[in-house]
């Protein structure tokens, strides 16, 4: 039987749930997500936690935030002056926009407060800080 390791092309069946049990994604009603073991497509928990798996097998597994997301990083809140944001852009709490960094990639960023005289962006992941739960089965490995 053919195992989940680095190399093989996996395809799962998976919905993941926070602590609070809340499920913040899900392959469900959907095809299955197909990756390559090794080449860093998916978060380095989940991977590992897969390795070795083979079809029909299933598994649930807490993922740390350190092996997911990773931790939340004050360094990635930048507030910004509100003048500077021109007023077509749309600043309601949660709204995702791309920024351009110096160097000129885009980034995502999330707006996180809203004052007067500035706004705060928040470019950490939207799941950074938190334990992620992932209930998996493993349909194919190629």
């Amino acid at each position: 039987m053919t195992q989940a390791i680095a190399g093989t092309t996996v395809s799962i069946h998976y919905t993941g749930t926070l602590a609070d049990g809340s499920t913040f994604d899900s392959s469900a009603g959907r095809d299955p997500l197909t990756f390559q073991m090794g080449a860093g497509q998916i978060i380095p928990g989940l991977e590992a936690a897969l390795d070795g798996m083979a079809v029909g097998d299933q598994k649930t597994v807490t993922i740390p935030a350190e092996m997911a997301y990773g931790p939340r990083r004050e360094e990635a809140m930048q507030q910004v002056p509100r003048d500077a944001v021109p007023d077509h852009i749309p600043l309601d709490l949660g709204t995702q926009l791309q920024v351009q960094t110096p160097d000129g990639q885009a980034m995502p960023v999330t707006v996180a407060e809203v004052t007067e005289a500035h706004v705060t962006l928040d470019a950490n992941h939207p799941l950074a800080g938190q334990d992620l739960t992932f209930a998996v089965e493993v349909v194919s490995v190629a």
